[in-house]
């Protein structure tokens, strides 16, 4: 049996544009249910909003993300949580960063690190922290 992680990032009225924005970073299949698909609509003006979406991609990636209803109480905060890419080839990378870094807050440029050949920090314009790295075995000293 094995299990899956998958990061489900919550949005007021963003989702869709941040997932179309993943889509065109990552790739995939871009799934999205509004809430009036799902006879779920309590709020009129949020009836085209996200109350579920996916984006999945051949290559592993996958995010899941909706819009917080207005009556729901909703705080994007600070630091409450990172998105991680890692992979194997600084090329593939390296083009995530590219795409990714488009109209975002770069907190640590792309490059070498202590421990890893490729690795970079960013918030990206939907306020999304991501820590792009290159997989790297773990020494313990």
């Amino acid at each position: 049996m094995s299990v899956n992680v998958v990061t489900h990032l919550n949005f007021r009225g963003d989702a869709r544009a941040a997932l179309t924005f993943y889509q065109s970073v990552f790739g995939g299949d871009l799934a999205v249910v509004t809430y009036k698909d799902a006879g779920n609509v309590q709020e009129p003006s949020e009836a085209d909003q996200v109350m579920w979406g996916q984006v999945a991609a051949d290559n592993g990636f996958r995010v899941m993300a909706y819009d917080v209803p207005s009556r729901l109480t909703w705080d994007q905060g600070e630091n409450a949580f990172f998105v991680s890419v890692r992979g194997d080839a600084a090329e593939e990378v390296a083009g995530y960063w590219e795409k990714l870094s488009e109209g975002a807050t770069v907190l640590q440029p792309l490059g070498p690190a202590q421990w890893a050949p490729l690795y970079g920090m960013l918030k990206d314009r939907f306020g999304v922290t991501w820590v792009v790295d290159i997989v790297s075995e773990y020494h313990a000293s």
